[in-house]
């Protein structure tokens, strides 16, 4: 089964990426993986606080993720995976889309504000060509009506 795979972060652009990923996925007989990267610069304290701060980071993570997951399953019969990794976010991203086969496309949100798309986007379309997959990246200010008419 081809899954799309969708970041999961703080970022406001992150909603349409889940919605775009979890209705293509039910379009299309998919699944959905969400990945969500723990940065290292989180946990540069002494070991005990930064044990804290990690399950603290952890925990914050599966309450998103419950949120998205139940829209995905109440709204598109899609019962998402979760993934947590540790790490600098585009390594990260890189090398799940690498350990993974089944994962078919990367779904990323992109900003609206007029810095640009945000982090991820601009630096995983740089090393877009060392991806096995294609990335698609939906805008971050599409409505739900639009979403629902492109997928």
């Amino acid at each position: 089964m081809r899954k799309f795979l969708v970041i999961l972060d703080d970022s406001r652009e992150c909603l349409n990426a889940m919605r775009f990923a979890a209705m293509r996925a039910a379009h299309t007989g998919g699944g959905v993986t969400i990945l969500s990267v723990i940065p290292p610069d989180e946990f540069n304290h002494w070991i005990g606080v930064a044990e804290t701060m990690r399950e603290e980071a952890r925990e914050r993570i599966h309450a998103h993720y419950e949120v998205f997951a139940k829209w995905m399953r109440d709204k598109q019969g899609i019962d998402p995976e979760l993934s947590i990794r540790e790490g600098d976010p585009v390594p990260q991203i890189i090398e799940h889309v690498q350990s993974d086969p089944d994962i078919g496309v990367l779904v990323l949100g992109a900003g609206i504000e007029k810095k640009g798309p945000g982090p991820l986007v601009t630096q995983l379309t740089k090393n877009s060509g060392s991806l096995p997959i294609p990335i698609t990246i939906v805008p971050g200010d599409l409505s739900k009506e639009k979403l629902e008419a492109i997928t």
